[in-house]
């Protein structure tokens, strides 16, 4: 019985002294060091392009740039010095082998014959890929391109333009009328509608332009099957004015709009020139060119004419008849219309200025402003009129200038359809119509499409550089470069599964979904480094084993050997793809304000973690082990490049 109660509280022997447990993990801490090093240099390196966002994009994605490049500078710090430790401190007393993990078991016992029939099929398995790569190109030519994915702003902002000369009275009761109109929808909550510019030098708007916003109640509230281009339609059906164009959008991105482009919808096409009447004509030509274009919606011209000036034209010969002045009949038509400052009034601190003027029906017509009286040192009073001759005339109600020249505008919204191909299309169409522009006039497309080729051409330029800075590091990773190489081929095989899942979700592309292929590139070359070093260390255990000779090693130990760096450590290939879907995939599940501009930036990574994993877990393996048959034949002899510092 003591034999027993010994035998059970006596300490076995250390299957393993303290100093070879450190030796092993400082050896595996080093083995991974380098790839963990130079991955987090090409996760950072991947992310340049949006750094070298500006404007509006550069301003909602530089923070997710920023975080996430010190999150991975930090994690490559703790990698490389804590992690060590923290190994050193949890990782005692003895474990098991990987087969032992019931996981890891299931997880071979699928794996294994797989890799194994993609070794043996190796044409089959190349074409495959290549072909489902080949498919992604008329995928992506056929999406649709924008700027960036609409933001629901839970609001919607009506932007009816009235004709120019529109009085004070009619502007108020369209106002109105809308306003009582757009209250009747079921789903519209609260309507604040204003015509004109505040009371302020900073707006500029005429009294044509009006301004409503329309709050509408929660979701649950709206009828059923609703939603919020519905809601838009049926206000448009129901908004139909004569002498006013309609026009839908929202309240932060319309400022947003107009702050940087100067133009209020999504598209707009600035006319330049010399003259406000060829303006408005031209404006007019290319208004006519573009209607019942596809896409096209609330298409109206910028008025540059049409506006009333109240024209006063004194008679000299009449007033020395009076024995009258000029600078009397101003300082009485300035009394009578504009107010004559008579005197000031302190209250307080405050000082205010005194005007008087005539009462609104005595100067509210051409017939009352004629009969306003003026008073001759000869003749007593005469009215207005027989001095002076009261008209309207045209002209100008805005004037607009851009680079020292004069600037009309023809604006449009875009509505169920791409803004890419919608201003490609409008764009042939006016370089296919003749006799738009006269000599010494020409356009410019503004708006959210010139946001859209701004951000293109950044990116564009940007790629290839980002794509050579990634070659290198791969290069001065494994020293090699055909290393280099098989980790950054699963870039373009990341690619099929976003073009996949963006072209079924139905997204269209913007500078949203090219900030998701961007991280995914980071992700995929990540995943292809590790794979690599787990094949080039069962290298060296081959090497180890059977010499490092065409003579000792067969094509057969070559292919188990590469079977067993792909297997024996699928596990933590496969938890960092994990990591990566668990962490995006509720993201498309998400609800509420942003959620239409974070799926298109995650689905191209959820897409392309789940190819590039494939990729890398059967292509990479295959080509591998064919670089090594290539080298065991031409050399006589494997390269293994060691990953170790």
């Amino acid at each position: 019985m003591m034999t027993w109660f010994k035998n059970l509280f006596k300490k076995s022997p250390d299957w393993i002294s303290e100093e070879e447990r450190l030796q092993i993990i400082e050896k595996s801490s080093k083995q991974v060091s380098r790839g963990v090093f130079f991955a987090t240099i090409i996760i950072i390196t991947s992310f340049l392009p949006v750094f070298m966002l500006t404007g509006q994009e550069g301003k909602l994605f530089h923070p997710l740039a920023y975080t996430k490049t010190f999150i991975m500078i930090v994690d490559a710090l703790l990698v490389l010095t804590l992690a060590p430790v923290l190994i050193s401190f949890f990782m005692k007393g003895k474990f098991r082998p990987d087969h032992a993990n019931p996981i890891n078991r299931v997880l071979e016992r699928f794996y294994e014959p797989v890799i194994r029939t993609v070794l043996k099929w190796r044409k089959t398995t190349i074409a495959i890929n290549v072909i489902a790569l080949l498919i992604t190109i008329p995928l992506l030519k056929n999406l649709g391109s924008e700027f960036m994915p609409p933001l629901d702003e839970q609001s919607i902002l009506f932007m009816p333009v009235t004709l120019p000369d529109v009085s004070n009275g009619e502007a108020k009761r369209i106002l109105q009328v809308q306003d009582k109109i757009i209250k009747s929808v079921p789903e519209v909550d609260k309507v604040l509608g204003k015509a004109g510019r505040a009371s302020t030098a900073t707006d500029n708007s005429p009294i044509s332009m009006i301004e409503t916003i329309i709050m509408l109640k929660p979701k649950a509230q709206w009828r059923k099957g609703m939603t919020k281009k519905d809601i838009i339609n049926e206000l448009d059906k129901k908004l139909q004015i004569p002498g006013v164009v309609n026009g839908w959008t929202q309240p932060i991105i319309n400022r947003i709009n107009m702050l940087a482009t100067g133009i209020r919808t999504d598209v707009g096409i600035k006319v330049y020139g010399q003259n406000l009447d060829t303006l408005a004509a031209v404006s007019e030509r290319v208004k006519l060119a573009l209607e019942g274009t596809k896409g096209i919606s609330d298409l109206y011209v910028d008025p540059v004419t049409g506006g009333k000036y109240l024209s006063i034209d004194v008679r000299r010969g009449e007033l020395a008849r009076y024995g009258l002045s000029i600078d009397q009949i101003n300082e009485t038509i300035e009394s009578a219309l504009g107010g004559a400052n008579i005197g000031n009034t302190i209250e307080g601190r405050q000082r205010f200025s005194i005007s008087v003027r005539l009462a609104q029906e005595f100067r509210n017509s051409i017939e009352r402003i004629r009969r306003i009286p003026v008073q001759s040192a000869t003749m007593g009073e005469i009215p207005l009129s027989a001095v002076a001759d009261v008209r309207f005339e045209d002209g100008p109600p805005m004037i607009n200038s851009e680079n020292a020249l004069l600037r009309g505008a023809v604006m449009f919204n875009v509505r169920d359809r791409d803004l890419g191909s919608t201003v490609k299309e409008a764009i042939d169409k006016i370089n296919s119509s003749r006799g738009i522009l006269p000599e010494g006039y020409f356009l410019e497309w503004s708006g959210q499409y010139e946001n859209l080729i701004r951000g293109q051409q950044t990116l564009l330029w940007i790629a290839p550089i980002v794509l050579l800075i990634i070659f290198f590091s791969l290069y001065f990773a494994f020293k090699s470069l055909r290393e280099a190489f098989l980790s950054l081929i699963t870039v373009p095989f990341a690619l099929i599964g976003g073009a996949y899942i963006i072209y079924f979700w139905g997204v269209n592309l913007s500078v949203a979904v090219a900030v998701g292929f961007i991280a995914l590139f980071g992700i995929a070359v990540e995943t292809g480094i590790v794979m690599v070093i787990y094949l080039n260390d069962a290298m060296g255990q081959l090497i180890k084993l059977k010499g490092n000779s065409s003579e000792t090693i067969t094509k057969e130990d070559l292919r188990e050997f590469v079977v067993r760096g792909a297997a024996k450590r699928l596990r933590p290939k496969l938890m960092t793809v994990c990591v990566s879907l668990f962490g995006l995939i509720p993201v498309l599940w998400a609800t509420g304000v942003g959620t239409d501009v974070m799926q298109p930036i995650v689905l191209p990574m959820i897409g392309g973690v789940l190819t590039s994993s494939t990729h890398i877990l059967l292509v990479t393996p295959l080509i591998f082990l064919m670089a090594k048959e290539y080298e065991l034949k031409k050399y006589g002899k494997l390269e293994v490049h060691d990953v170790q510092h």
